[in-house]
């Protein structure tokens, strides 16, 4: 089976993060670089159903040279090798434009199965999952907790706020996982070490047949028009109980109206 997991190198949430004043996008120099916190959970899966299924594990990503790091991991983690979209064209490219650049690498890779993170902690818009699956022409599953594999056949549970829906579809296909579908593993020594010759390859978008006005912050179907920075953290009330602490507390709580 070949599985294709999308990775995305985010800046560190415990980092500040800030967007840039000449262009409004997310200044990725000013935080450590890391992957994505659920693409971890995606190679995960990735690797899960290789071990049941046989087959190949390829991470693929799009960012600048530091994306790398990213790239390291995911093959420390167990994945079989990786392709780098990494070109300056493709800065400032939005979700459109992203789907459409991985749907022309994976027209290169070929896949059975795309597993992908439900969102970025970065941009969290949530609908790479299915602007890419509508360019592939497959089926999309999104949230997935759950997913078995049986030849071309596909079950998966996704997440609702009532439970869960129950969800067959055929491969190839795109799914999109949450955090509760297992628990990521730790890159081992050997793991480490064996990343270091596993092959990655690079390519720029002309490599993978991406038409330039089609990508890049200049040609991006979305913008940010306007952002200041929060304001910082005002002090909290202190209430001193003289006796009537309780009554304090239900004053201001019936204030914010939270009671």
């Amino acid at each position: 089976m070949n599985i294709v997991v999308l990775v995305k190198q985010v800046p560190d949430t415990e980092s500040p993060r800030k967007l840039k004043s000449d262009d409004s996008t997310l200044d990725r120099a000013a935080a450590d670089g890391v992957i994505n916190e659920l693409d971890e959970y995606a190679i995960e899966e990735a690797l899960r159903i290789k071990e049941a299924h046989g087959g190949e594990v390829t991470v693929l990503t799009m960012g600048p040279d530091k994306a790398t790091d990213s790239i390291r991991k995911s093959l420390a983690m167990g994945a079989d090798k990786a392709v780098h979209l990494v070109d300056d064209a493709l800065a400032g490219s939005d979700a459109l434009q992203t789907s459409y650049a991985f749907q022309q690498a994976l027209g290169r890779t070929g896949f059975d199965l795309v597993v992908l993170g439900s969102e970025s902690t970065d941009a969290r818009t949530g609908v790479l999952a299915a602007m890419l699956a509508e360019r592939l022409g497959v089926p999309q599953v999104s949230l997935v907790n759950k997913v078995e594999i049986d030849g071309s056949a596909l079950t998966a549970q996704r997440l609702t706020d009532y439970g869960y829906d129950r969800i067959e579809a055929s491969l190839p296909a795109v799914v999109s996982v949450v955090e509760k579908i297992n628990e990521p593993r730790y890159p081992s020594f050997k793991g480490i070490m064996a990343a270091k010759k596993k092959p990655v390859e690079t390519l720029g978008i002309a490599d993978a047949g991406i038409d330039a006005a089609r990508v890049g912050l200049a040609n991006a179907a979305t913008e940010v028009v306007d952002f200041a920075e929060a304001p910082p953290r005002a002090q909290g009330q202190i209430v001193t109980d003289e006796g009537d602490g309780g009554a304090k507390i239900a004053e201001f709580l019936a204030a914010k109206k939270f009671v």
